[in-house]
């Protein structure tokens, strides 16, 4: 990562970077989470010069403060890019990692400074476990703010005032998926695909969060059902997620960089549970608990598990998406174009040629290529099969369809590593409603993932499929509306199991 040198040279030098405040001790770190795209285009998410202070003894709160910046921001009347930020704290000297809650919800709350430069509005939801950074008003290009300072509540985490505390800021790009009705299915020859029952050239109108009927019933969701595609049986409920209220979307997959940094905050032993461990297929994390490091950090991460990715999730105060969330971060508002990619056409190439060394700054120069499909062996660059880097295929000058993007600005979801929802197809998945994970990981292994209990299982995956296709099958299964694997249960890792988490808008 850009500054891991700078959090080491903190973390050996200690206390002498500590801030005595009243009786805390107060360590700071600097953490960087970077979602590098294209060093052209890139977006270079970086947290910096985090500190404490402003310690209030009868409030038992402290503020951090931190600087962020990243390229290529946006917000029009459509929706825009954020950054969800969520703070980590350690009182044994990072032996281990708890999950910061912040003192006040709303927007801009009392206490919280947006700091100056680019105008941030600070967005914290009800449960405070982190908060969304995003313009404040209409406008594109870079962000650079600075002295940004969110309230921690740190006597609602029980840390008491003779602490010594060590604090490290997350920070994970995310797209704003607006409120609006929307399309799933495009009326074309997809496997399985959703339509409005009994024509299958119809797409089914999801019009709000109230009840599914599914069902053999004219004017019902149906989809042909299959041991891999769902039993077609509903209703779905009202309190599953079906995309039409608004939600954030990680912009990325989960990146090696990213999963390496989280293997860095859990324990040894959870570390040592959810590292897949893997050097094939270009996976790159290699190194000790607690120094995994990924040669190629923008990558996106294979061999992630269904629970690996519920970790993930967990940890970072996210939850898994739905398959229907899905669709609409694809196609949004738009009129579905039968066997269309996210991209909405049906034009798609695949990646072949690599140009320049993978540090970040690597571009695609096969002509035409918006996707990684077809397992194919790359030339140029690392070479081998397996994912590119998150949004490779974003230059100055790509549109939606040669970058590879879907309606409202997530990328890569046609291609590059399966994407994990939640699924329709069986009644696990339909009893999902959207729970959020609380940061806070405190068992040794999968049974901590258990107390959120709607979602599906970790040691079944019952409830969980596949959507959007990777890079080992063909353009079929990378189409928006392709369902060939959505309801299939795979608790296992694999080359090209990948996947990305959302948080339902405050």
């Amino acid at each position: 990562m850009k500054n891991d040198n700078k959090i080491t040279k903190i973390k050996r030098q200690g206390c002498k970077y500590c801030l005595f405040l009243f009786s805390i001790c107060f360590l700071s770190a600097v953490f960087c989470s970077l979602l590098l795209i294209d060093k052209a285009e890139a977006n270079n998410l970086v947290v910096s010069s985090v500190s404490l202070g402003n310690v209030s003894l009868g409030q038992v709160t402290a503020k951090v403060q931190f600087n962020i910046s990243w390229d290529n921001s946006w917000r029009t009347t459509t929706n825009y890019d954020a950054a969800w930020v969520f703070i980590k704290y350690s009182t044994n000297a990072g032996a281990s990692w708890n999950h910061a809650k912040l003192k006040t919800s709303g927007t801009n709350p009392a206490g919280f400074s947006q700091g100056s430069g680019t105008a941030l509005d600070i967005i914290v939801p009800a449960d405070k476990t982190g908060a969304f950074l995003q313009r404040s008003a209409n406008g594109s290009g870079s962000v650079s703010t600075s002295s940004i300072q969110f309230v921690w509540d740190y006597g609602a985490n029980g840390v008491i005032s003779t602490s010594t505390v060590r604090v490290e800021v997350f920070a994970i790009e995310m797209v704003y998926i607006p409120t609006n009705a929307f399309y799933v299915g495009s009326g074309g020859t997809e496997t399985s695909p959703f339509y409005t029952y009994p024509t299958t050239t119809n797409a089914y109108l999801i019009s709000s969060e109230n009840a599914i009927n599914v069902g053999a019933t004219s004017g019902y969701l149906y989809y042909a059902s299959g041991a891999n595609t769902g039993d077609a049986a509903g209703p779905i409920p009202a309190a599953f997620p079906k995309g039409y209220a608004a939600f954030y979307m990680m912009k990325y997959d989960i990146s090696q960089g990213q999963y390496a940094d989280f293997l860095n905050n859990l324990t040894s032993t959870q570390a040592s549970t959810r590292n897949p461990a893997q050097t094939t297929y270009r996976y790159t994390i290699t190194g000790t608990y607690p120094n995994f490091s990924a040669s190629r950090p923008d990558r996106a991460c294979n061999w992630l598990s269904w629970a690996d990715l519920i970790a993930y999730a967990y940890w970072s105060a996210l939850r898994p998406m739905t398959e229907l969330e899905f669709e609409k971060a694809a196609r949004g508002v738009s009129v579905p174009t039968p066997n269309e990619y996210a991209w909405g056409n049906t034009t798609i190439a695949a990646a072949a040629t690599i140009s320049g060394a993978e540090n970040g700054t690597e571009t695609i120069t096969t002509t035409s290529a918006n996707s990684n499909y077809g397992s194919t062996t790359f030339s140029g660059g690392d070479a081998g099969q397996g994912p590119l880097r998150c949004g490779i295929f974003a230059t100055g000058s790509s549109t939606r369809v040669t970058s590879g993007a879907g309606y409202y600005g997530v990328m890569d979801l046609s291609g590059n590593l399966w994407k994990r929802p939640v699924t329709v197809g069986n009644a696990t998945g339909r009893a999902f409603i959207g729970s959020h994970g609380n940061g806070v990981l405190n068992g040794t292994g999968d049974a901590d993932l258990t107390v959120v209990t709607d979602w599906p299982p970790p040691s079944t995956a019952l409830g969980a499929g596949y959507r959007g296709g990777h890079w080992y099958g063909g353009a079929a299964v990378a189409r928006a509306s392709d369902r060939y694997y959505a309801a299939l249960t795979n608790p296992s890792r694999d080359i090209s199991y990948g996947g990305r988490a959302v948080r339902t808008s405050p």
